[in-house]
């Protein structure tokens, strides 16, 4: 079993290639091969795995290609521009999260096995245009356009594997927290800082309102449902291949509730706040409560609460 994860620089991207060459199987197989790649570099994973870097800009096709060829059985496609980097630089999105999807399905078609793909995409793809909660079958309506590339980009999963050029799987993933590292262009980025930053010492911004809701997971939980998209048969898929992931609604002063209650009085007074309407209304704009019916029968998990997703960033970023 190959695997090749695009966006394995990114922080998802590094946990998925520890947690499957820790496991050291998937689908019942032995991985005999992890592939990293990324517009740079990707850090090194140390395991009895094989793992291979590779350098690839996915809007370049012919780099797309010759990374493809090498036949992998398994892709993992995280790779993407994040959403307010993709409402301020339409092209750069457009760039990546359309055309990179397209270069990638398009490799991979010509690939002849039909490799099961596993596509990352996002809560952004609906929006608070349609009623809450979010159903399964609720339309995708985005009003960013980050959202709508991760929406067509579904589209073209599903009718990839629906002509058998691919075995495709799709996640919207809920927002991320806590993220380790610095801050993104993403706008949900904050979500993180306000827990990451505070529980080392650092000041952080919140640009929006207590009020504001999110519908959010853990990296671990995260990690572990995108495996399991991979290890779903294709007859539990059916037609639709897009699954949206469980998450937990938490407001954000819900959050600040969870991160006093893990760093104290001093972590939440290092929490500022300036309204930013910008970031505001992209983050207004995403559903913040989803009915995930489907997930939970194909046996994806669920955060149990808020503050356990904060003890987990505290145990496996911080060390504590």
């Amino acid at each position: 079993m190959r695997i090749l994860i695009l966006g394995g620089g990114g922080f998802l991207g590094q946990k998925l290639g520890k947690t499957l060459a820790d496991s050291g199987s998937l689908r019942g197989e032995a991985i005999t091969q992890i592939g990293m790649a990324d517009v740079v570099s990707p850090a090194a994973i140390k395991a009895r795995v094989p793992c291979k870097s590779y350098v690839v800009d996915i809007a370049d096709r012919a780099a797309v290609d010759k990374i493809i060829e090498n036949g992998w059985d398994v892709v993992f496609h995280l790779a993407a521009i994040v959403s307010a980097h993709a409402e301020e630089d339409f092209v750069a999105g457009m760039r990546t999260n359309f055309f990179g999807t397209f270069n990638i399905l398009e490799a991979c078609r010509a690939e002849l096995n039909m490799p099961i793909v596993v596509y990352a995409s996002s809560v952004a793809a609906f929006s608070t245009a349609v009623p809450q909660p979010v159903e399964d079958w609720t339309a995708t309506v985005p009003q960013t356009s980050y959202g709508t590339q991760k929406a067509v980009g579904e589209l073209l999963l599903n009718d990839y594997s629906r002509r058998e050029f691919i075995d495709g799987r799709g996640a919207r993933l809920p927002t991320v927290v806590v993220r380790p590292g610095k801050p993104n262009k993403a706008a949900s980025s904050f979500f993180s800082s306000i827990i990451r930053e505070p529980l080392q010492g650092e000041p952080a911004l919140c640009p929006v309102e207590l009020t504001q809701e999110v519908w959010l997971a853990s990296p671990r939980s995260t990690v572990e449902n995108l495996v399991r998209c991979a290890e779903l048969s294709q007859d539990a898929l059916a037609d639709n291949r897009v699954i949206s992931l469980p998450g937990l609604t938490v407001t954000v002063g819900e959050m600040l509730d969870a991160l006093q209650a893990q760093g104290g009085d001093e972590a939440r007074a290092f929490v500022d706040h300036d309204l930013d309407e910008k970031i505001q209304g992209i983050v207004r704009g995403w559903p913040s409560k989803l009915v995930t019916t489907r997930a939970d029968a194909l046996g994806m998990i669920r955060d149990g609460s808020f503050a356990e997703i904060v003890k987990q960033f505290v145990e496996d970023e911080l060390g504590r």
